[in-house]
């Protein structure tokens, strides 16, 4: 107790003395891609995301996540290639990807292009055949009664890092130092609220301090890591892509959404972003993607992650172009065919309206929200900062969600192709709804550029939105 009762006070002394730094200025008006190496390209390699780089600048995104590309283990591992996030060593390129030259080539291609580039980074976890298995002393692991490095769920190609010794703390400090002297963004913090919150407010004041144009990303909801002077800029917004994910099916309402967004805005400081998503990794791979789990209503979800308070929008790696598959996790499971289409055009759309709109920044800089009158089922809002302002509107349906039965469109590591998936739908046979809209001066619709005054009584079937700037 007394050696927990010192560190603290240790703690409060380093947060009270360290500069805080608010958001750097690139990050408000944002969008999160999210790169799969593995799967971006038939080579699966850092070369093969540098030479989509001109169609991801292209595609209009701001920062790209790396998922993991260091070193992975090989003693228990999962699959012909292994889990991303069972790393044997911090410092080092997983050979798979390339060379740490191929690296710091695709690092270099991605700021010339003005992209940032941020690292995905695991600190609860290591491979059981990480350096510091036999580098480090015993309690650098958490280890049973028989003296065994231990794992949490089923990760039973990791081992669990001992959080009690801060030894640990500033090892994974000093690995995170390398790559941010090598020039990266920032981090996305794999798992950040199954390490002691402790660690995180031992590192990052310095590390802010230090490094003050970087970007931190928790992948957690935890309001005592979303003080972006102290620790995170952003936290993920697990709790509303559940949400849109139940409003999508019929289990959830508008008035749930509402009572979220409320409940969010007081749990959370105003000037904390959330990451917004309709997919990512896990939920792709393990849960399905967006078509299966939001049907329908997939492009609606991803109308109001990138509109409602506090959005930092993030785009999963297959997304722009409607992949309907999930991606396997330990294998081979390329993307070959990158062709726009609809799709592309609808994400190119959203991250215009993103970057234009100033009402729409992240944090407290965004304009609030008001919620505007319209039918059951209908979201409606208007959000208005320093002049610009948006109205957007969605459809949800009141009848209860139906089940389409369809086959999955690939094998992917994760089932067969004949395999029938269910999808759950808004009731497309449903009448569309009017929603009558009192528009003050003249507004255009950021996807078919209508334009709009007055009074305007707009028919939305199930499934539709309308997003207009004012």
């Amino acid at each position: 107790m007394k050696k927990t009762l010192l560190a603290a006070a240790a703690l409060l002394c380093l947060v009270c003395c360290t500069t805080k730094t608010p958001h750097p200025k690139w990050t408000y008006d944002s969008v999160v891609y999210e790169v799969n190496i593995r799967q971006f390209s038939p080579e699966g390699t850092f070369k093969g995301v540098e030479a989509q780089l001109p169609r991801l600048k292209d595609l209009g995104v701001d920062i790209l996540w790396l998922m993991p590309m260091y070193e992975i283990g090989t003693e228990g591992r999962k699959g012909s290639l292994g889990s991303y996030y069972a790393i044997s060593d911090y410092t080092k390129v997983n050979p798979e990807f390339g060379t740490m030259e191929d690296f710091e080539s695709l690092l270099a291609a991605a700021h010339k292009l003005g992209f940032k580039v941020i690292l995905d980074w695991v600190a609860n976890q290591t491979a059981p055949d990480n350096v510091w298995m036999t580098t480090k002393s015993a309690d650098f692991y958490e280890r049973d009664s028989l003296g065994n490095a231990i794992w949490e769920y089923d990760w039973t190609d990791t081992r669990s890092l001992n959080y009690d010794n801060q030894d640990v703390w500033w090892a994974q400090d000093e690995a995170m130092r390398f790559w941010l002297e090598k020039g990266v963004d920032g981090f996305r913090c794999d798992a950040a609220g199954e390490v002691p919150a402790d660690f995180w407010y031992g590192i990052l004041p310095k590390m802010n301090a230090d490094y003050p144009d970087i970007y931190l990303l928790a992948e957690a909801e935890r309001d005592n890591l979303a003080d972006p002077a102290v620790t995170f800029d952003a936290n993920y917004a697990w709790e509303l892509h559940h949400l849109l994910n139940g409003m999508a099916q019929g289990s959830k309402t508008v008035q749930d959404l509402k009572d979220y967004v409320a409940r969010d805005a007081a749990r959370f400081p105003a000037e904390a972003f959330r990451l917004t998503f309709t997919s990512n990794h896990d939920e792709n791979s393990w849960a399905g993607t967006e078509f299966e789990r939001e049907g329908a209503a997939a492009e609606a979800c991803a109308v109001l992650c990138f509109t409602l308070p506090g959005s930092q929008p993030m785009i999963y790696t297959g997304q722009e172009i409607g992949l309907s598959r999930r991606l396997a996790f330990f294998e081979k499971d390329p993307i070959t065919d990158w062709s726009d289409n609809e799709y592309t055009e609808f994400w190119k759309k959203l991250i215009e309206l993103k970057h234009r709109c100033r009402a729409l920044d992240a944090g407290e800089k965004g304009g609030a929200i008001e919620w505007l009158d319209a039918p059951d089922g209908v979201v409606a809002f208007k959000r208005e900062v320093k002049g610009s302002r948006i109205i957007v509107v969605a459809n949800f349906g009141t009848a209860p969600a139906v089940e389409a039965v369809s086959g999955a469109s690939a094998t992917d590591g994760n089932r067969p192709a004949a395999e029938k998936v269910k999808e759950p739908f808004l009731n497309l046979q449903a009448a569309p709804v009017d929603v009558t809209l009192p528009l003050d001066g003249t507004w255009r619709d950021q996807f078919d550029g209508a334009f709009y005054k007055g009074t305007v009584t707009l028919p939305l079937a199930p499934g539709e939105f309308i997003v207009l700037l004012g």
